[in-house]
């Protein structure tokens, strides 16, 4: 009978309840935002094959091109001298709708139910990835299809990141949410890595099936993510996470004395005791200019607009880069570029580990970005030296740039759309994350912009560019490292009181 069983075995039940939906939760929402990153990888990919030096290349029989044509194996409009302008346009037509997109989307997920609003995007992005790809099959030369194309797909795919991170931050606390989700945001490399490689398997041939088939496969997690994704604990009668921790609380005299890493913060916390599944009144949705005054928000979204302008310019130019400086061929550049993607996995899980241990994600951030920058500059100088150089440089650049960037759009995001001046209301961590998110997505479309721009001048100037932003990047987090430190001095001080006692 039920009431036999001792209260420990039911313990344990209850634990392996929760722990089997919360693993669930996480493995679905990272191949969600897996499909949403191997959707964008592959015209990065594809660059190299819509204009290149077609001179080596034998022509076709009754081909009616001039002799002395060296790009009549191009795509057109792509196959002109301004085809970096025109490869930076489609870009930031996907980029720029995108930014524009994500200051709506948070709003919009707060209020709507997830599964469906993830499920819909993930079937229009989709759609539109394919449509992209059958401008090949469909021979469309018209620079104003692809450039509609990547301002539809722009769009729609602002409705994964907000809705994601709110999912994973309903069911994950505060305690190692930095080692969990830099973990988790491995999604982000890992679709970058599958989208080069699946895009890298027709590149040569029929690239158009570059964007359909990760068209196909992102349209196809939609629907499981209709059938299976579950937003709350509680609609499973799960436990709900503790989002504030013990270390916390320990803090609140320094807090209140302004010494607190985020700023001034309410001491009216709600803790995991004050968690029942009893319905209770439904917390409004905050305003945007609400989510803009928690301490911290601002100062981390223009960080990573700077973070993101480095990390997305390496995402689209990266593979050019290689191919027009190392001489691969279009296959070989876009494999080679992965391990920058493999450099973010590792990134990213040392940035979250640290930040736990630390308790201090203005200051990892920093001293990675700080880090970055004369790495770059070696990179781009030395990098293409020799295959073990440009490995080995590769996937330290990864790390260093992409850490930080994985840290703020994860766990700094759900750390503050959780804050505790919100008193438990938890519908803030969507418009949180959209603010983050979107304010560097602002950056992530002028890196390849300006990367387009300057690259005609010479490739050392792109790296220039690269390197003042990320320095940038890093004095907007100054005064948040600071406070840290301050912190952690307050802190050190009552533990030495402590043992003196």
């Amino acid at each position: 009978m039920r009431s036999s069983l001792a209260p420990g075995i039911w313990f344990l039940r209850a634990f392996s309840r929760d722990s089997w939906f919360r693993g669930f939760t996480l493995v679905l929402t990272f191949l969600i935002y897996t499909c949403y990153h191997m959707s964008r990888k592959p015209i990065s990919i594809v660059k190299s094959r819509l204009h290149q030096n077609c001179s080596e290349l034998i022509n076709p029989v009754n081909d009616t091109h001039n002799l002395n044509d060296t790009t009549w194996c191009s795509w057109s409009p792509f196959d002109k001298d301004d085809y970096k302008e025109l490869l930076g346009a489609v870009d930031n037509a996907f980029l720029v709708a995108y930014a524009i997109g994500m200051f709506i989307s948070g709003i919009f997920g707060e209020r709507l139910p997830l599964r469906y609003y993830l499920s819909s995007g993930m079937l229009l992005s989709g759609l539109f990835t394919s449509l992209f790809g059958l401008g090949y099959f469909w021979n469309i030369h018209m620079l104003w299809y692809f450039v509609l194309i990547q301002i539809c797909n722009g769009l729609v795919q602002t409705t994964g990141w907000p809705s994601v991170v709110t999912c994973v931050g309903n069911w994950f606390g505060k305690g190692k949410r930095g080692f969990i989700m830099g973990i988790w945001n491995s999604h982000t490399s890992v679709g970058n890595i599958l989208g080069s490689l699946i895009a890298g398997v027709w590149v040569n041939h029929q690239w158009g099936l570059s964007f359909i088939v990760p068209g196909i496969i992102t349209a196809v997690v939609g629907v499981i993510t209709f059938l299976f994704l579950i937003e709350y604990p509680e609609d499973v009668d799960c436990t709900p996470p503790q989002h504030h921790s013990e270390q916390d609380k320990d803090q609140d005299n320094v807090e209140e004395a302004g010494n607190s890493p985020y700023g001034n913060r309410d001491s009216s916390v709600e803790t995991s005791a004050s968690y029942s599944k009893e319905p209770g009144p439904e917390p409004a949705a905050i305003s945007f200019l609400g989510a803009l005054k928690i301490p911290g928000v601002i100062e981390f979204s223009l960080c990573l607009l700077f973070a993101k302008l480095v990390s997305y310019t390496f995402l689209y130019w990266l593979p050019l880069y290689i191919f027009n400086v190392a001489h691969f061929s279009a296959k070989e550049a876009g494999d080679l570029s992965t391990l920058f993607d493999v450099g973010g996995i590792i990134g990213g899980i040392m940035a979250g580990l640290i930040s736990d241990y630390t308790n201090g994600r203005a200051t990892t951030c920093c001293i990675m970005l700080i880090l970055a920058a004369p790495m770059m500059f070696l990179y781009n100088y030395i990098g293409q030296n020799g295959i073990t150089s440009s490995i080995v440089m590769l996937i330290i650049c990864g790390i260093l740039v992409n850490g930080p960037y994985a840290l703020i759009t994860t766990a700094v995001s759900a750390d503050l759309g959780t804050h505790k001046s919100l008193k438990g209301n938890a519908k803030a961590l969507s418009t949180v994350t959209a603010i983050i998110d979107g304010t560097g997505s602002i950056g992530a479309a002028l890196g390849p912009l300006l990367a387009g721009l300057i690259s005609p001048t010479g490739w050392n100037n792109v790296f220039y560019m690269l390197i003042s932003a990320d320095i940038l990047a890093c004095l907007l987090l100054c005064r948040l490292v600071y406070k840290e430190i301050v912190a952690w001095k307050a802190a050190l001080g009552r533990s030495r009181g402590y043992k003196e006692i």
